[in-house]
């Protein structure tokens, strides 16, 4: 009988302990996301857990690193429309939207209120959400096929992903997705406008 290597194990049980925690901040907020709450939703001890992560705060910083890696890894996938014109700007609206919903979002949010009362989660998420917000902002950019070297340009690439964050944010505590689509659906209208004037 072959036995999974140790090394292999452990980077499958920080995995799960990682992935475990984004699902308690996502559902519970950071405070009420303990220790012991997380090993409970990852299925190992407290000592198992204190043995990869031997504070609270550690465990944070991966928690939160493991989150930029995962929301980078969904914008990175998102392909460039194939369409131009106001289809290719609805297409590339409609994925940024995206980028700003599910767990991964809702984490990143508790993080966020975390972080406005908690020195050490400040300093954790800041750098990372800025980084993560660079990012977005590359997709925008390539997914609408524009330069924004053009300030104006570069306003509505930030108004659009400033948008989809707010609607994000809207719908966290309840299900707005009809107004959601209309604010969207509008806003498709105007920057396809504003990108195409001289």
């Amino acid at each position: 009988m072959l036995t999974e290597p140790k090394q292999d194990r452990s980077r499958a049980t920080r995995k799960r302990l990682l992935e475990a925690t984004v699902e308690c901040i996502a559902e519970m907020g950071w405070v009420a996301s303990t220790n012991a709450v997380i090993a409970d939703a990852a299925g190992i001890s407290r000592g198992a857990l204190q043995h990869h992560f031997p504070s609270r705060e550690k465990l944070g910083v991966a928690a939160l690193e493991y989150m930029f890696e995962q929301r980078t890894s969904l914008i990175l996938a998102v392909a460039p429309p194939k369409s131009s014109g106001v289809d290719r700007v609805r297409s590339a609206v409609d994925s940024l939207a995206n980028v700003y919903a599910g767990d991964l979002f809702r984490a990143a949010l508790q993080m966020w209120s975390a972080a406005a009362v908690d020195e050490w989660v400040r300093e954790a998420v800041t750098p990372l959400e800025r980084r993560f917000a660079q990012e977005a902002h590359q997709l925008a950019v390539r997914l609408l096929g524009v330069d924004d070297s053009d300030p104006r340009v570069r306003a509505l690439v930030q108004a659009t992903l400033d948008l989809c964050r707010g609607l994000a944010l809207a719908g966290v505590l309840t299900d707005d997705s009809r107004r959601r689509g209309y604010v969207l659906s509008a806003w498709v209208d105007q920057l396809a406008q504003g990108l195409t004037r001289d």
